[in-house]
């Protein structure tokens, strides 16, 4: 099988307005086609101007970034890094450091993106009213408050 032949999701489930600068943002979901359970691979493209996700941190899952594509700018607690081809990141689960790849740059940015899927991941948004109780749970709001979809 040829990624190319894999099914595309653009946009974000972020509830508006927090998915506004994702909304360009497309997945590749590699690892689903093959029924893996344990860990999932994204092949993510961004269009000039589109962020991969808003800065987050996970509970339960490491993450690691490996960049195909483009000059993406990765920005963690640390600050901000340009990334190139052949760049790699990771994020060790329950290290409270929020991530995200944001494209600058007038070209489409692709990597991979290969992370857990356990049931009971967190996920933390410090720079905005976020957060998600478990996996395939609704977002809610720091103090608990869901979201309306």
């Amino acid at each position: 099988m040829k990624a190319l032949d894999v099914s595309e999701i653009t946009g974000s489930s972020y509830p508006s307005p927090f998915d506004e600068p994702c909304a360009e943002r497309s997945n590749k979901g590699l690892s689903h086609v093959f029924g893996l359970k344990d860990f999932g691979v994204n092949l993510t493209t961004l269009p000039p101007g589109t962020w991969s996700s808003q800065r987050h941190w996970h509970s339960e899952e490491d993450e690691f970034i490996y960049v195909l594509e483009g000059s993406p700018t990765l920005i963690t607690d640390e600050g901000e890094q340009d990334l190139e081809p052949g760049d790699i990141a990771g994020f060790p689960a329950s290290h409270a450091n929020g991530h995200h790849l944001v494209n600058r740059s007038e070209s489409p940015v692709k990597f991979l993106v290969v992370g857990g899927r356990k049931a009971d991941d967190d996920a933390f948004y410090p720079d905005i009213d976020m957060s998600r109780r478990g996996r395939g749970s609704t977002y809610c709001r720091k103090n608990g408050d869901p979201y309306e979809k």
